[in-house]
């Protein structure tokens, strides 16, 4: 019997489930954590997977099986109200991945409720697992079957029975956790009481994250984030006690600053995202300082926070699928506005918001998958893998139309054209179908190959209160950014028309959409951009939408620009820029309406510092079609 600490256990559990949560679905119980340490510790120690047996003479022999059958004790109720026990297997354990692992139990455990398990599922256990401790029970000795080597109790998870009537805060601050209790009964005959306690210390030691055990899981089951480690508490030091306040302030600043490096953006592949600045580790924190209250400085408007909440509204603001880059900026106002927008917990927005997105979503989508299916074989610069565009560009314009702004000017390339012109520009869809049948009004001129991409439009664009505003999208015969200063020139012009009439401020706003790589490798952007502040030419802060498919035609990030983001460029105008995973469309949104918002707010009083924002929103990758 051996009693191990559950701190680690709890904690990433909890990491992973509520990950699993927010993403695809799914959850992990403490059995199956516990049910693969004990798989890999039978692996480390095949002496207990021995089964006593006798040989063709009959004489008494041990049986070293080749693979570990892992059994598993199911309770079931019976309609009369009775409750049976069942224990089927699954076939060599030891060769699955914790993903494998994790299919294979609830798939067992499914069809053992069901009460669809054959014979096959219940011949040759070798090891089984029982856990008593789903009904309190702290420990049990249960009886071997004929052909078993062991079976492994798993008891209660609570804290030890002494410190049970304790206060959290108590708890907390004397680094006490919760325990379970493993038993191993084992065939004595086969295997020695000394390699069964062995065992048991190997399983404790997979539990406290020996070996990569939890990095194993989180790899598995392709959590992008490292998981806590196990350590003693260091909070007994009075001056180690002492700096950890200042610790935090250190680390929620090294968030602000370097979040957007471990941001969960990129909705393509898998990558682990870690930042040696953002571990607990760097800063003398633990796992046992999580649940202690510790001063804030004022972050989130608390003077004190427990750390656990504290890392939890940093990873959301900074770390999430929405990541800001701002703190390059001088200016202590614009921080601050930025702070006060991030660090106070996000409110999900409603389901008439919600709905409005999802609907655009689906216009973008059935506009190219029509496009696909009736113009099968004609050239196509496709928004496929980048719809989120078009929800995007509906927020922002919607927030221009509902501050009264006269119009928005839009500039972009081919990708994605079509749809920007039909599902925001307004451009009806029998005009897009004429000129893909070749059959357009000669003003259009030659339709065919990519002139249709090149042309522009204007039309009214009517916000969810009703106001409405003009839209622009200027025409761009480049496949690339030669388009930028030809805007910000109608731009400027434009408003300072309306200014000669009377009306104040820059009241129309432009909108550059580029790729990634045009962004990063095209010395126009840099050009454009430096001029953003000059009185002569300033258009009073633009938005820059980057749709980063990750290839420049074929050339990945890689091997065509050597900083980290395609937006670096930005920073040289102390232009805050927002990271944003395109396949959460609600994350896009609100970096397009925060985009907006700091325009309106800020790039007025504060002019010099805030001149244009930019929103890169990392898709799925692109093809030319």
């Amino acid at each position: 019997m051996r009693a191990v600490p559950a701190k680690l256990l709890i904690e990433n559990r909890a990491a992973i489930n509520k990950y699993l949560a927010r993403t695809r679905g799914g959850k992990i119980s403490f059995t199956h954590i516990i049910g693969y340490a004990v798989i890999r510790a039978l692996a480390a120690m095949p002496s207990m997977n021995v089964t006593y047996g006798h040989d063709e003479k009959g004489k008494p022999i041990a049986i070293h099986n080749g693979h570990v059958n892992f059994g598993l004790a199911i309770d079931l109720p019976r309609p009369d109200g009775t409750r049976s026990l069942v224990v089927p297997n699954i076939k060599g354990a030891e060769t699955l991945s914790f993903l494998e692992f994790w299919e294979a139990y609830d798939d067992i455990v499914k069809r053992g409720r069901a009460g669809q398990l054959g014979l096959e599922d219940f011949t040759g256990t070798t090891v089984s697992l029982t856990n008593p401790g789903g009904i309190g029970t702290v420990h049990s000795v249960p009886r071997l079957s004929k052909g078993q080597a062991a079976i492994i109790g798993v008891g209660a998870l609570e804290y030890p029975a002494e410190f049970r009537g304790v206060s959290d805060k108590i708890i907390s601050q004397n680094a006490i956790s919760k325990v379970i209790t493993l038993t191993s009964t084992y065939d004595h005959r086969v295997i020695q009481g000394a390699g069964s306690g062995e065992f048991l210390k190997i399983v404790e030691s997979y539990l406290l994250g020996a070996e990569g055990f939890y990095d194993e899981i989180f790899e598995a089951i392709r959590i992008p984030f490292k998981p806590l480690r196990w350590s003693r508490d260091n909070q007994v030091d009075p001056d180690i006690e002492v700096s950890k306040v200042a610790r935090i302030q250190q680390l929620i600043h090294a968030y602000r600053v370097h979040g957007h490096l471990v941001a969960q953006t990129n909705p393509l592949g898998y990558r682990v995202l870690s930042h040696p600045d953002l571990e607990l580790e760097k800063y003398g924190l633990s796992l046992w300082d999580l649940d202690r209250v510790w001063p804030t400085g004022g972050f989130g408007d608390k003077d004190a926070l427990p750390l656990r909440t504290i890392l939890e509204r940093l990873n959301e603001a900074y770390a999430g699928t929405l990541a800001v880059e701002y703190m390059y900026n001088e200016s202590p106002e614009v921080r601050q506005w930025f702070q006060d927008q991030l660090e106070h917990g996000y409110t999900k927005p409603c389901r008439e918001e919600l709905l409005r997105v999802l609907h655009k979503l689906v216009e973008a989508e059935a506009f190219e998958n029509f496009l696909q299916t009736k113009y099968l074989g004609q050239k196509r610069f496709s928004l496929e893998g980048g719809e989120s565009l078009i929800p995007l560009l509906d927020a922002i314009i919607d927030k221009a139309a509902s501050k009264d702004m006269n119009g928005v000017a839009i500039g972009m390339a081919h990708r994605g054209r079509l749809n920007v012109l039909t599902n925001i520009a307004g451009k009806s869809y029998a005009q897009i179908f004429r000129e893909f049948s070749g059959t357009a009004e000669p003003a259009h001129g030659n339709s065919s190959g990519d002139v249709k991409y090149h042309l522009g439009t204007e039309g009214t664009y009517t916000s969810d209160s009703g106001k409405q505003t003009q839209v622009y999208l200027a025409a761009n015969p480049s496949h690339l950014e030669a388009v930028n200063t030809v805007l910000e020139g109608i731009v400027r012009a434009k408003q300072d028309v309306l200014n000669e009439q009377g009306v104040e401020g820059r009241p129309v706003l432009p909108i550059l959409i580029h790729g990634d790589a045009a962004f990063a490798g095209q010395g126009i952007v840099m050009e454009t951009l430096q001029m953003a502040n000059l009185r002569g030419y300033t258009t009073g802060g633009t938005v820059h939408i980057v749709v980063n498919n990750q290839i420049g035609f074929t050339t990945t990030p890689e091997d065509g620009r050597t900083a980290t983001h395609a937006t670096d460029i930005a920073r040289m105008t102390k232009a805050p820029v927002f990271h944003v995973n395109a396949d959460d469309p609600e994350a896009v949104v609100r970096a397009g309406r925060m985009a907006f918002e700091y325009r309106e707010r800020l790039a007025r009083t504060w002019s010099l510092t805030c001149c244009a924002t930019a929103v890169a929103a990392t898709t799925r990758r692109m093809t030319r079609q």
